[in-house]
């Protein structure tokens, strides 16, 4: 099945319509992945954080209840609040991420671009086979295998200059 996303093609690397792995579509402005990720695939949306506490208090006011996970990730160098957005155990977060040292990539992030979206995380049922399938079209792998991600899950990124400037997580289902 083939789905249409929009991506603003003047930021392509190799100019406009030139993303690894995607094609131009029939609009546009539009370009036109092959593949079999739906809207119900995103796991989350990551947004980075200076001070997580205060953030915690702000979100829990907002939705009107507590994160359902707060963990450090400590091969990632993050402490994470994870909020789901409806009774899905898999889809619809809200994840907030802090620095846990002065080595994060987190705390790197913010001193660059200040705090806000991160990234977005999609789930996929195999990770493995998702990233070689990834890299065999030509998609810039932050990790080539696998780490371990909040939750537990196995966890990867795909570097933004292959996804018109979204950093995506893959997230094993």
């Amino acid at each position: 099945m083939e789905k249409t996303i929009f991506v603003p093609l003047g930021t392509a690397p190799g100019g406009p319509g030139t993303y690894p792995g995607l094609r131009r579509g029939g609009q546009k402005g539009a370009i036109r992945k092959e593949g079999k990720l739906e809207v119900s695939d995103i796991s989350h949306i990551g947004i980075a954080v200076e001070d997580l506490e205060r953030a915690v208090g702000a979100f829990s006011d907002m939705l009107g209840y507590p994160p359902s996970l707060t963990e450090e990730v400590a091969e990632q160098k993050v402490k994470v609040a994870m909020f789901a957005a409806k009774d899905d155990p898999d889809s619809g977060h809200i994840e907030l991420l802090a620095a846990a040292d002065d080595t994060s990539p987190i705390k790197k992030f913010i001193e660059k671009r200040g705090p806000g979206l991160h990234h977005l995380a999609i789930l996929v049922d195999d990770i493995e086979k998702k990233l070689s399938e990834m890299k065999a079209k030509g998609f810039r792998l932050i990790d080539e295998t696998p780490k371990i991600g909040a939750g537990g899950r196995k966890i990867a990124f795909v570097h933004p200059a292959s996804t018109g400037g979204v950093l995506l997580e893959l997230q094993q289902r």
